[in-house]
């Protein structure tokens, strides 16, 4: 091998090497963090991030200090889980789940500073709403939403709390950050989340945790319903089966 491509090789494997590490901290982590993780020169490692960067592949955060995760990267990473030979455990669970209680379910992923439902399955009743793996949605007035901020690190939430725009989508949308605070709080304390008619007037939610195998949340499962067929207090029900789907999604959504 050449001693440029051998170069080549080297600096590909340490850019793979310091976005895994990146993403194991489930954080934004600095410059510095990584030199000392990775044992490799900080100029070599500035260049990589550079790269990354330039590629869009990293990006950093408002302070200029930490870098997290780029749009592409995201992308990527979504293109990937969002493969159907991948995903077919993943879809069996959910199916199995939609059949049993007969309404709408998905899967949703945090992505930045919106809800990214990954995984859907419609329901067949001609009164619902149809949003297609890939739709975003706001945190604040989602079931699923609510739930990822509820569980993320107490920094991470009041400084994504303090960014996000608490636009009201119905009457009953949760407007007020301290009324908002409080209800994330008793979300946390329950590891359960509902949505009262909050994104759209008529429709109701619940919505569990999936954890990876370190205890991490990196995913929500919801149920929809529209209250004339299902209200809340009924919805809420089915809590135990969802976190019964939510285990065995655990075993099979490598997120």
């Amino acid at each position: 091998m050449s001693t440029a491509a051998s170069t080549t090789n080297s600096t590909l494997l340490r850019a793979f090497a310091l976005i895994e590490t990146m993403l194991k901290e489930d954080r934004a982590i600095t410059a510095a963090e990584l030199c000392q993780r990775l044992d490799v020169p900080k100029p070599t490692v500035h260049r990589i991030i550079g790269q990354l960067e330039q590629e869009g592949l990293l990006q950093r955060e408002p302070d200029g200090r930490y870098l997290s995760p780029g749009p592409r990267l995201r992308k990527i990473a979504l293109g990937v889980l969002a493969q159907r030979g991948v995903g077919a455990a993943r879809r069996a669970v959910l199916q199995k789940l939609a059949d049993e209680l007969g309404e709408t379910c998905n899967i949703a992923l945090l992505d930045g500073h919106e809800l990214l439902y990954f995984e859907r399955i419609e329901t067949n009743w001609p009164v619902r709403i149809q949003l297609h793996p890939g739709s975003r949605m706001p945190l604040h007035s989602t079931a699923a939403g609510k739930l990822l901020l509820a569980l993320m690190p107490t920094h991470r939430r009041k400084a994504l709390l303090s960014a996000l725009n608490l636009e009201p989508h119905t009457p009953h949308t949760i407007t007020d950050r301290e009324r908002l605070e409080r209800e994330l709080e008793q979300i946390a304390e329950n590891t359960l989340s509902i949505d009262n008619e909050e994104m759209f007037e008529g429709m109701v939610a619940i919505a569990v945790p999936v954890y990876d195998e370190v205890g991490q949340v990196r995913a929500a499962l919801a149920v929809h319903a529209p209250t004339a067929r299902k209200p809340l207090a009924s919805l809420m029900e089915w809590a135990p089966a969802l976190r019964r789907a939510a285990v065995q999604l655990e075993k099979v959504l490598d997120l």
